[in-house]
């Protein structure tokens, strides 16, 4: 495979970190989640941002690795990860999958299923409103974004599509 440096970008639950584990995987490519760098980890709820400078910092630590792939529905302050790399995958399954792919991590959260700080209700509500308006909005504006600096993108709504593009 010809990609050795990699950015998942798409919406809540489109799948970033699943496909990203399996590009792993397959090409021996360490992978990154842009969430344990965006989100302050040391606190006990969610919604609490770390620093600007430890976030900053913890990218450029990232890029330096001669291979990656990194994922998340980050863009604004990733022009170096998105100029880096050599391809950028939008991930794009329909809204009303990343809902019930929302509503079932939700669900196993709250039972204990999976590990999880402490998240309510009005934080699935939340989520939920995000998800529906991110493909008309957040997307948008993170094409636009990323179209400026010329990189090179492909859309997938399946992982398949995603094996597809990296072997083409």
């Amino acid at each position: 495979m010809r990609y050795r440096k990699i950015h998942i970008i798409g919406g809540p639950s489109s799948g970033k970190l699943s496909v990203a584990s399996k590009i792993s995987t397959a090409y021996n490519i360490p992978a990154f989640d842009l969430d344990d760098i965006f989100w302050d980890r040391r606190a006990d709820r969610y919604g609490i941002k770390a620093p600007n400078e430890e976030r900053d910092r913890a990218l450029l630590r990232i890029l330096q690795h001669d291979s990656w792939i990194i994922e998340g529905v980050y863009y604004r302050w990733l022009s170096c990860s998105f100029e880096e790399a050599d391809l950028i995958i939008v991930l794009t399954p329909s809204v009303w999958l990343r809902d019930w792919r929302v509503l079932k991590r939700f669900i196993k959260r709250k039972l204990s299923l999976i590990k999880s700080k402490k998240e309510k209700l009005a934080d699935l509500w939340r989520l939920i409103k995000w998800n529906h308006s991110y493909d008309t909005d957040n997307l948008q504006r993170a094409r636009a974004f990323i179209a400026k600096l010329g990189c090179k993108v492909v859309d997938c709504k399946k992982i398949e599509d995603v094996f597809t593009a990296l072997e083409s």
